[in-house]
């Protein structure tokens, strides 16, 4: 493995705010502002309370997954429809649902580089607007049609290619690996019945995920951070939709399983379609410094792995996080907070029990012991995917921004963060306070 390098003094790129837009349920009160619009909500209000000028931003990486056909490089919309300083370059990154972190660590590394100084980085999703695709048999049978002048003949030999017509109507989408053919839940049912993950750990979790968030919420943890966005006709937006502090064991049990007959996976411990945006605002230390800012944290390290997807689909952070601590020079048990993605309790619970395996730290990460336990106390402590939601290019802006601001509000160290993403991927990252 390379040496990490570090970046040279005055230049380390520093997190100095964060924001985004309410999560909300896909097609419920934010379903006619669509991914680029979500963008802009974050954007503008991260900056309005930051009191930094649209005219100091000088490059906006984004992140997304659901991209619109007609203008897919997100960041370059944003920053055109903020109407910032025309030189302000933008570009759109896609790692899956680690898409918001990539835009993140993209953006540290220009910064350190020397590229430019100051720079938003984040990402959004609207599950509400994503395009339904016309099936490849029906746009190539239309194709010449489209380019030139039909005859009658043309016609008819273009209706004689659409047989049956029940090949060419539009799909349901379905969010299923390419290589497998498998959704996600699919995936995670596997994990769950290999890594010995009972429906009643799955669903235990998922009730501290809501509890902790909702407790998060009423104590004001995320009003420094959420921005109320407006939808078509007026109404604001003003607080995530998902959360369900009131929920229970007895309601979660009564849930139905979703992906598998007879499985364990139900719509109480997955995360739900969501939509939503969230930025993150990054500076060179010494340009943060003397504008007057103050520096919240900075990454440490990060680092992303890929894994087999008819494997273990979603075990990738069971690679990625060790490499992270190892690149900071930290073990886990070192860090203060660990922050995981929340796509499926199983899969979080299945990551959690391969770190403590000394039996997977020897067959996948080339290790005598294992990496080691995680206290349940410090592992997503103001919930996570499953009650906030998981709109799918922000949610590492989102944890990036909430542990950021915890380490500043505790005075603790470290954070750990940790996604999961489709093609096999993980990622990680280390966030460390900055005095």
């Amino acid at each position: 493995m390379r040496e990490w390098q570090r970046a040279p003094k005055g230049r380390r790129a520093v997190i100095v705010a964060g924001a985004r837009t309410p999560f909300v349920r896909a097609f419920g009160e934010l379903t006619k502002v669509d991914t680029i619009a979500l963008g802009v909500a974050a954007v503008s209000g991260m900056l309005q309370r930051a009191g930094v000028a649209h005219r100091d931003i000088e490059a906006i990486v984004w992140g997304g997954v659901i991209l619109p056909s007609a203008s897919p490089n997100v960041a370059r919309e944003i920053a055109l429809d903020l109407k910032l300083d025309a030189a302000c370059e933008g570009r759109t990154v896609t790692r899956a649902c680690a898409s918001g972190l990539q835009a993140i660590t993209d953006a540290v590394q220009s910064i350190e580089r020397g590229e430019f100084d100051v720079a938003v980085a984040g990402g959004s999703d609207s599950t509400s607007n994503a395009e339904i695709k016309l099936p490849q048999k029906l746009v190539h049978a239309l194709a010449p049609l489209a380019f030139g002048k039909a005859t009658p003949k043309d016609w008819l030999g273009v209706a004689a290619q659409l047989m049956p017509l029940g090949e060419i109507l539009p799909q349901r989408p379905r969010i299923a690996e390419r290589t497998t053919g498998e959704v996600m839940g699919e995936a995670a049912e596997r994990m769950a019945t290999r890594n010995e993950i009972t429906r009643e750990a799955q669903d235990a979790f998922a009730l501290t995920s809501h509890q902790r968030a909702a407790a998060a919420i009423a104590a004001g943890r995320f009003e420094a951070e959420v921005v109320p966005v407006e939808a078509p006709g007026g109404k604001w937006v003003h607080a995530d939709g998902l959360v369900r502090g009131d929920t229970s064991l007895e309601r979660l049990a009564k849930l139905r399983p979703v992906f598998t007959k007879g499985g364990t996976l139900t719509a109480g411990n997955s995360s739900a379609l969501t939509d939503g945006a969230a930025a993150v605002l990054l500076m060179s230390e010494d340009r943060a410094r003397a504008a007057g800012l103050r520096p919240l944290a900075a990454i440490a390290s990060w680092a992303y792995a890929g894994v087999d997807p008819a494997d273990q689909l979603l075990m990738g952070p069971a690679l990625a996080m060790p490499r992270a601590l190892d690149r900071a020079g930290l073990a886990l048990g070192d860090v203060d907070l660990v922050d995981m993605h929340e796509a499926f309790a199983a899969q979080v619970l299945s990551i959690v029990k391969m770190l403590g395996s000394d039996a997977f730290a020897r067959a996948r990460l080339g290790r005598d012991r294992a990496v080691g336990a995680i206290d349940p106390a410090r592992l997503n402590v103001h919930g996570g995917s499953l009650a906030l939601g998981h709109p799918f290019g922000a949610t590492g802006a989102r944890m990036v921004t909430t542990m950021a601001n915890e380490l500043v509000r505790t005075g603790k160290r470290t954070a750990l963060l940790a996604i999961c993403a489709a093609g096999g991927l993980g990622a990680a990252a280390v966030l460390e306070r900055i005095d």
